[in-house]
Formats: C-alpha cells, sequence, structure tokens
C-alpha cells in the first residue's frame, strides 16, 4: 500500500520567505483540523506556517468573492510581479476601500508594537502641500473615496492638523477618520470640542489594546489605561463617533476580547470595534512570532466563545478581501444588542446591483425591529442614517435608526512575510498614500515600502535582473 502524506493537499500560491522576503513557491495543506503554508525558500530553506484554526470557513472565504472593483487609474506597471510592483499596478485587484494618508512620521509615544516605527525624533511632519497633494492624488484614483484615515505616526501633534481636516472635508471623502492613540483627546477637551465640528461622517480611531494595565505596557510601553479612559469620557461628551482598534498579542490581551466588547458597549460614542493581530513589520520589540502571532480565525473563535451574544453566521468574509476581513453588525438599542449580520442575504454582498440590507429576510426580526421602533424612545431622525463603512457592504437601510444604533465588529488581519498569499494580497483594500504619491497596499507597505525598507526592495528587484 503506497504511503500517504501527513497533510491533504488544497491550494498553491506564491509566498515569501520571512528571512529574505525573496518570493518562493507555497502550498497550503490541511493537517490536524488547521490549515498550514508550507513553503521553501532555496537559500534559507524549508518553513511551516500556520495561517487557519478552521478549514471551514477558510473554504468558506472562496465562496465570498466579488467582482474585483477597479480604481479610476493605476499608477504603476508590472515589472517583476506581485509584491514588488507597487502600487497600485495595473494586476492590483481591488480598488481602496478604506485608504491611510500619513501626515507624519512623529509620534507622542514610542510603542514596543509599531508597524511605522514611529517616535517622537523619527522623520518630520508633512507639509501642508504634500498632504493636500496626496488628497488629491487619492481623488483621482478613486473619485469618491469611501473611507480615509488620517494617520501618522500621530497625526495629532502634526502643527497643521486642524487644516488637514479642513483640506480633507473639501473633497469628495464619504467617511474621515482620525488614528489616534488618544493622547491628545485625553489632555484637551477644547480640541475636542473643536473636532466634533467635523461630524458626521467623521470619525475617531482610538487605539485600544487592553483594559490591563500589564498588558498596555507590553504593547504600548507605558500604562494609557487613564488616558483611554479620559479620552473616551471626552468622546463621549460630544457625542464623535469613535471606533476603538485592538492589537492582539497571543497569550498578552486575546482573553480581554470579551470584556472589550462589553467595556464598549457601555460607551455612547464607540460604533464598533476593530481586532487587529499584530503584524510582523516595523518594531515589535517584545513580540515573538513563534509564540504570539495570531491567525485571523482564532481572533474570530475568541470572539465567538468569549461574547456569547454572537453565532459563527454573525461573523463573516468581507467580500472584497475574504482573506483578511472579517465583520460583525449589531443594534444597540435600549441597553440591548441585537445582532443584524445571520440575517444578511449573501447574494447581496457578491451582486453590487443588490446592495440594501432591510430586516425584510426574517418575519419575526421584521416584528420584532417594528415592536422596538415603535417603543424606543433614543432613536433619531432618518438625517443621520446608518452609513456603509466599506464600499463592498450593502447599505443598512432600518427606519428612524441613527449611527449612534450601529455596534460592528470587525477583524481585520494585516498579511506579512509569514503568511503571505500573493493571491489574498492581490486583493488588499487597505492602502496607504506613498509620500511619493504612489497608493500601495498596507501589507506590502510596511514589508517594503518604508524607506530603508525599500534600498533592500531594489536589491532584490536587481537580483531578478539577471
Amino acid at each position: 500500500m503506497a504511503k500517504q502524506r501527513p497533510y491533504t493537499y488544497y491550494d498553491f500560491t506564491l509566498s515569501l520567505c520571512s528571512k529574505c522576503l525573496k518570493r518562493c513557491f507555497a502550498k497550503i495543506v490541511f493537517q490536524d483540523e488547521k490549515v498550514f503554508m508550507l513553503k521553501t525558500c532555496s537559500e534559507h530553506g524549508a518553513e511551516k506556517v500556520l495561517i487557519a484554526t478552521d478549514i471551514e470557513y477558510y473554504k468558506k472565504c472562496r465562496n465570498f468573492m466579488k467582482k474585483s472593483e477597479m480604481p479610476l487609474k493605476f499608477q504603476t506597471p508590472v515589472k517583476f510581479g506581485c509584491p514588488y510592483d507597487c502600487g497600485l499596478c495595473t494586476d492590483h485587484e481591488q480598488h481602496s476601500c478604506v485608504t491611510i494618508v500619513e501626515v507624519t512620521d512623529r509620534c507622542n509615544l514610542e510603542c514596543p508594537t509599531c508597524y511605522a516605527s514611529s517616535s517622537p525624533t523619527f522623520g518630520r511632519h508633512r507639509t501642508l502641500e504634500e498632504i493636500t497633494k496626496m488628497f488629491d492624488i487619492l481623488v483621482e484614483n478613486e473619485g469618491e473615496p469611501d473611507v480615509v484615515q488620517i494617520s501618522g505616526g500621530e497625526p495629532t501633534i502634526h502643527p497643521q492638523f486642524f487644516e488637514i481636516l479642513d483640506e480633507a472635508k473639501k473633497r469628495p471623502i464619504k467617511h474621515l477618520m482620525v488614528n489616534t492613540n488618544g493622547v491628545k483627546i485625553a489632555n484637551s477637551e477644547e480640541f475636542v470640542k473643536r473636532l466634533s465640528k467635523y461630524m458626521p461622517r467623521f470619525e475617531v480611531y482610538l487605539q485600544f489594546d487592553s483594559l490591563d494595565c500589564e498588558n498596555l505596557k507590553k504593547i504600548r510601553g507605558v500604562d494609557l489605561t487613564q488616558i483611554r479612559m479620559k479620552a473616551l469620557e471626552n468622546l463621549n461628551k460630544y457625542n464623535i463617533s469613535t471606533n476603538l482598534v485592538v492589537v492582539l498579542q497571543k497569550g498578552v490581551n486575546t482573553k480581554e476580547i470579551g470584556d472589550i466588547i462589553e467595556f464598549a458597549l457601555q460607551q455612547p460614542c464607540v460604533r464598533g470595534i476593530t481586532f487587529q493581530p499584530t503584524q510582523v513589520a516595523g518594531r515589535n520589540e517584545n513580540f515573538d512570532p513563534e509564540t504570539e502571532k495570531l491567525t485571523l480565525t482564532e481572533v474570530r473563535q475568541e470572539i465567538l466563545n468569549q461574547w456569547e451574544v454572537l453565532k459563527p453566521d454573525d461573523l463573516i468574509p468581507v467580500p472584497c478581501n475574504p482573506d483578511a476581513l472579517v465583520m460583525g453588525y449589531a443594534l444597540k438599542l435600549d441597553g440591548k444588542v441585537y445582532p443584524l449580520t445571520r440575517y444578511i442575504n449573501p447574494n447581496d454582498l457578491l451582486d453590487s446591483t443588490r446592495n440594501t440590507i432591510t430586516y425584510e429576510y426574517d418575519p419575526e426580526l421584521k416584528k420584532k425591529m417594528i415592536k422596538l421602533f415603535s417603543t424606543n424612545k433614543t432613536c433619531d431622525s432618518a438625517k443621520d442614517e446608518m452609513q456603509d463603512l466599506l464600499c463592498c457592504l450593502p447599505k443598512i437601510k432600518i427606519p428612524t435608526l441613527s449611527y449612534k444604533n450601529m455596534f460592528r465588529i470587525i477583524i481585520m488581519q494585516f498579511i506579512d512575510a509569514y503568511d503571505f498569499d500573493v493571491r489574498a494580497v492581490k486583493k488588499s483594500c487597505v492602502h496607504i498614500v506613498h509620500k511619493d504619491g504612489r497608493i500601495i497596499p498596507f501589507e506590502n507597505m510596511n514589508l517594503f515600502y518604508r524607506d530603508e525598507r525599500e534600498e533592500y526592495l531594489k536589491k532584490i528587484r536587481e537580483q531578478m535582473r539577471f
């Protein structure tokens, strides 16, 4: 009888050697009820990387693919192949659902975990002229950009911060966000009051990794507990829509997921949480990828285990980039939470001509909603209806509810050199505007296109010429 391999072969792709970042062939295999990537670099040998802990969910992602949406223009040709031609190159398969504009390299913290390696002395602030040019390039590429995040470094320390927001608001951007560690928001109520003038279609993307001071010290270098609480106090006071961003490291803060969700639900200003497993890029001083790297499916399962309000059908792949994004939506009404995603018709996600979620799919849910609407005293008028924040999601159309009634959970996994899959990264929809004007997928930016990393990329390209 022929001997069998210890795994089931499923797929084949191109990956990267985690040591030299050169492309290598990779198999996707199922083994021990998990999904692994097997790859071999001619110089550094074989690697076996865990990429998913749920085989059925991993396969399900392939059924959530939608037709690729292109930008209005591409910026770079294909010469060396992905990921060496960013961007956006003509072979990329997704436009910019979320675009990050980094207005400064500098930060008022020096976190041990930072994909951009920011610090109080690193790099410089972009000039307002440079930033407005970045906005114009983005509008030229997208027409009406869906979500633009003002980021850094720490954007709130830029001396022309509010002028930057004014320039962004002049342009046809559907939803504007500010990525921040919350220090400035905690320390200046006047600053927060000024921020409130940019509502609606404006949101604070607030770093919020843990409720535990020791965990914060490991991820951020300092105990930011009081800073975060004061920041949320100010944001609640001015009712500024806020999304909490939780960077996760296995064995550090993963057991806090349920507590963070419950805490977020008690904050009137919080519209949702984004959970981000740490990307092995930039500065990771206290991070061991062998023991602390998380897969998307591990995070998804932890949410389901720790917050029993949700069932598996409440956390589904996002069709523009299903390998890297999970979404779940719920409604907050009179102190209770009602999961919504389980009632989405999947065809509405995959067919752009059918783009509205209503509560028509389940008669019992419809009855419940009508009853809730008739007794709910807190609903605003429809003038501030809930808006879709990612271009691939259908619009949520429920009478009399406002954006403050929405609560969303997003898992956003940024691929790195360990789990790099060229098939998946071609669908990346979170992009960064490079300081030279190129628009580059987030994953590739942090691996290849930051300062000295781009110098190393030049060496890889030179070797490919021979």
